[in-house]
């Protein structure tokens, strides 16, 4: 005689709740259950090793529960944490992620995308490898997506981003504070949009045009600013301040910097967009903008769970944080904690700051929200 496996009756008892609300709990819905009684059952269905049948909750729900997420390339930190953070908001909801990694590959992309699509997942998320995004897949589905960064998705998806314009400004404007004059920008390839979008915000703060001589384009790679170094090196034309496009842009660019006996901040100062907790452990810490994942990804699934996603269009624009490392010339008046610099997260981003405490130097409309 074979082993009785555990009901939705036996969760309930166990949990001294009703049927109703083990279901609720294993279907996220429809109804909201409250933390502890949520708490409370997935305790039980832990003890008990209750596994409800997945193909009988998405006929009775219409929900599988399950989400996709493609991403381009998980070996960069930066990309990582973007899944790292969705699994956590998808955990924490009672749903699962279903991770696609495009290697920085278009094709798989797309191939990734169908598949999704095939496994009938309840919404993508999708950062794609290229700024022409592969949005006709979806043209004759039901799936909704979300596009996650900058890309060319307005008007014919909702996005969830920052306003990178800004964040390129606040690094290129703090490295003005500090008395620098000749500021580089390194931002990405010119055949890139995001590489514009990321060059205005350096002419804004700056007040030279995009010809100038000041912007380097080249990809979003570490040999491309350790290139970046060995070149303005050899002829002689070192700026004393840069920002870079990327973290692993000014990773290659600390690297450079280090073989070739440069010292930063000393003798080249360095920021960058989109670090990463890897940012607190280069050396020097690096100074970066962050990006507030946990805003990001409740408002990313706040537009997927609407009935009809697709009618919104614009783009969700969210803070973001100035994380002041050593990298940029900062005196830190007895705080500089790699972990508190690698660990910085604020939720809601409704202020840049610094992770040394030197925000309180910053213009009041500095310290507003971004975005």
């Amino acid at each position: 005689m074979g082993i009785k496996r555990p009901t939705r009756e036996d969760v309930a008892r166990e949990a001294g709740t009703s049927v109703a609300v083990v279901t609720y709990t294993v279907n996220n819905g429809p109804r909201p259950v409250a933390a502890e009684t949520r708490k409370r059952v997935l305790a039980a269905i832990e003890k008990l090793g209750y596994n409800p049948n997945r193909a009988a909750r998405v006929l009775a729900s219409g929900k599988s529960g399950i989400y996709g997420l493609v991403l381009p390339n998980i070996t960069n930190p930066f990309i990582a944490e973007i899944a790292h953070a969705f699994h956590a908001r998808a955990f924490m909801r009672g749903e699962t992620i279903m991770l696609g990694d495009s290697a920085d590959n278009p094709h798989e992309e797309r191939l990734l995308l169908r598949s999704l699509i095939s496994h009938q997942v309840d919404g993508v998320i999708y950062m794609g490898t290229v700024e022409n995004l592969a949005l006709d897949i979806f043209t004759d589905t039901n799936t909704p997506v979300v596009v996650f960064t900058y890309a060319d998705s307005d008007s014919r998806c909702p996005s969830v981003r920052i306003d990178e314009t800004r964040a390129v400004y606040a690094l290129t404007s703090h490295l003005k504070r500090h008395g620098y004059e000749d500021i580089a920008l390194l931002t990405g390839p010119p055949g890139m949009k995001n590489s514009f979008v990321r060059a205005r915000g350096w002419c804004r703060a700056t007040g030279k045009p995009q010809s100038s001589a000041g912007i380097s384009w080249g990809a979003y790679s570490r040999i491309c600013g350790y290139e970046w170094v060995l070149e303005k090196s050899r002829k002689g034309r070192m700026p004393r301040a840069l920002v870079t496009g990327n973290e692993r842009q000014a990773l290659g660019v600390l690297a450079a910097c280090a073989d070739l006996g440069i010292r930063v901040p000393e003798d080249l100062a360095v920021a960058a967009l989109n670090g990463s907790s890897d940012s607190g452990f280069t050396t020097p810490s690096l100074t970066s903008v962050r990006q507030p994942w946990e805003e990001m990804t409740r408002r990313t699934f706040e537009i997927l769970d609407k009935a009809r996603p697709a009618a919104q269009t614009e783009g969700t624009v969210c803070g973001f944080d100035l994380v002041v490392g050593r990298s940029c010339g900062c005196a830190h008046a007895g705080t500089d904690d790699r972990r508190v610099i690698a660990a910085w997260a604020t939720p809601l981003a409704e202020s840049l700051d610094s992770a040394a405490g030197v925000g309180r130097d910053l213009p009041k409309n500095e310290r507003k929200r971004n975005g």
